[in-house]
């Protein structure tokens, strides 16, 4: 079976269909779409040659250097769960967001430097300096949460991180309102953090519905 990728005019959208033999069996067929009423063509080695990527814009430096401190404080509050007795359920769900936000920071931060663009400088309190991006915790219900134990904690944490997962989602969206996420790789970042954070927050709704 060999693989089609559809590029557009803008970026690259793959898309894998059945039949007909590809010019090369270790490469993909990649097909550009023509304009409406005219046929697709598809490219040669040549033509991927000359095909330059979209390059990052000024929204998406910015959306990777603000997410980078919203994921920051995720791990502060994943932290907490330690010591608080909080349930085996949500210690689960901390330890699975700690691992993949950590590595998620990581990947922005050599998003930036690949870039030559400044990474965002160290955190000096519990809210950050992102404290205005949505759904960031504030001083006050970060001390909150850190006075909380028991079942108080685990309704707690999940509450807060329910709206600071929402918080992300709303910089996705704000992202490609502003015209970025064109760039390749800041568009594929995005949609993995729009995906897996949905993910989450649906399985911390039912389980702060099953603390009720």
């Amino acid at each position: 079976m060999a693989s089609i990728v559809a590029i557009g005019a803008v970026t690259a959208a793959i898309v894998l269909l059945g039949d007909g033999p590809a010019p090369d069996a270790s490469s993909p067929r990649v097909v550009q779409p023509g304009a409406p009423g005219q046929p697709a063509r598809t490219l040669s080695r040549d033509d991927l040659a000359s095909f330059t990527p979209p390059p990052h814009t000024p929204a998406d430096t910015r959306f990777m250097q603000r997410m980078i401190p919203h994921h920051e404080q995720a791990l502060r509050m994943t932290a907490l769960v330690a010591g608080r007795g909080a349930g085996a359920d949500v210690t689960r769900l901390a330890t699975r967001i700690e691992l993949s936000q950590r590595d998620e920071i990581a990947q922005m931060q050599r998003w930036l430097t690949d870039r030559g663009e400044a990474l965002p400088p160290p955190a000096t309190d519990h809210a950050g300096h992102g404290a205005s991006m949505p759904g960031m915790l504030t001083d006050a219900q970060f001390a909150q949460l850190e006075r909380s134990r028991g079942a108080e904690f685990d309704r707690a944490f999940l509450q807060f991180m329910i709206r600071h997962h929402e918080g992300a989602l709303i910089m996705v969206r704000e992202l490609y309102a502003s015209g970025g996420g064109v760039e390749p790789a800041c568009d594929r970042f995005a949609r993995e953090v729009n995906a897996d954070q949905t993910i989450e927050i649906g399985r911390m709704r039912s389980m702060l519905a099953a603390l009720s």
